[in-house]
């Protein structure tokens, strides 16, 4: 039977942070910095998306690092700060009130606030048995299981900097690449364009979609490209995987009490906070216009400072 509190006086923590992203390792940085009593609770490991980057280039202070080493960094400083970290996955919020409730599947935790920073995840393709291909020939990070297609043909699906980054990496392992994107446009910046012309065997495939996934033995086998102009079936390509970079959905499913737009990303005002006194947002789950580290480890300041000052004034 889970335990449950009534007291004030009884939390388990100050702060909880739902997510272990760079906006939420910020947020748990300066809270046990300023001797706020919290924790930071991730269900995967620490880092969130930034992990799935080869390079990264823009961060300040760094000329050059990958996702993983830049997230094993300010993860060490945690540790080093001995911040709670709660490896587990929330499957219930109670926000309202003086007291919030995180539930666990086998636990519930206690704090006077809460800041979620649980990020995003890639938005899944949409077609007919994709599901299905998932790990036979649908992915949703090169350098993840970009290897396993070494010297082949692959595809990529989107147009902004995150498909030019996978097409980039799959470019030195596999035989060619495809750049499918739905217009004739290109979302990805200047400096990604200019890095893909450099590389004959990566193709741009403009105003074009995938319509169709055929299979072999189970596994992808190749797949039909539709004109998203005429709509008419344009070309075949014998691909043997697809990686999927067409946007982000954010990772709020769990919070029904706080205000969102119709995408699921949370309101917030210039302090973080959301429609619940006390609940905090950072980082790629709330609702703006950049999405970059930079702006989620500012996001994680802004929300442990309003907290470190109420918690302060209210002792």
């Amino acid at each position: 039977m889970l335990r449950k509190k009534t007291s004030v006086d009884s939390i388990d923590y100050e702060v909880a942070i739902i997510g272990a992203g760079v906006a939420g390792m910020t947020a748990a940085i300066y809270l046990k910095r300023a001797g706020i009593n919290c924790c930071i609770i991730e269900k995967d490991y620490p880092g969130g998306q930034i992990n799935l980057s080869t390079k990264v280039e823009n961060y300040p202070g760094f000329v050059q690092s990958s996702g993983i080493e830049l997230s094993e960094i300010i993860f060490s400083q945690l540790k080093k700060l001995d911040v709670k970290y709660i490896n587990d996955e929330v499957i219930e919020t109670k926000l309202k009130g003086k007291i919030k409730y995180i539930v666990f599947r086998n636990q519930i935790i206690t704090c006077k606030k809460v800041i979620i920073s649980t990020g995003r995840h890639s938005r899944r393709l949409d077609i007919t048995n994709a599901k299905e291909l998932v790990g036979k020939g649908i992915s949703y990070c090169a350098t993840c299981d970009g290897n396993l297609f070494s010297n082949q043909d692959v595809c990529v699906i989107g147009g902004g900097n995150s498909a030019f980054e996978e097409a980039l990496y799959l470019s030195k392992i596999c035989n060619k690449v495809y750049i499918v994107n739905r217009t004739n446009i290109l979302r990805a910046e200047e400096i990604y364009l200019d890095r893909v012309r450099e590389h004959s065997n990566i193709e741009i495939m403009y105003n074009s979609c995938v319509n169709e996934l055929k299979t072999k033995d189970g596994v992808l086998n190749s797949i039909v490209l539709t004109n998203t102009i005429d709509k008419e079936n344009i070309r075949e390509l014998d691909v043997k995987c697809c990686f999927v970079s067409i946007g982000y959905e954010p990772n709020t499913n769990v919070f029904c009490e706080i205000k969102m737009d119709r995408n699921g990303y949370i309101f917030v005002d210039e302090k973080c906070m959301t429609n619940i006194e006390g609940v905090y947002a950072a980082g790629d789950v709330v609702k703006k216009k950049i999405f970059q580290l930079i702006t989620a480890m500012n996001d994680g300041v802004i929300c442990a400072y309003d907290c470190i000052e109420k918690l302060r004034i209210n002792k």
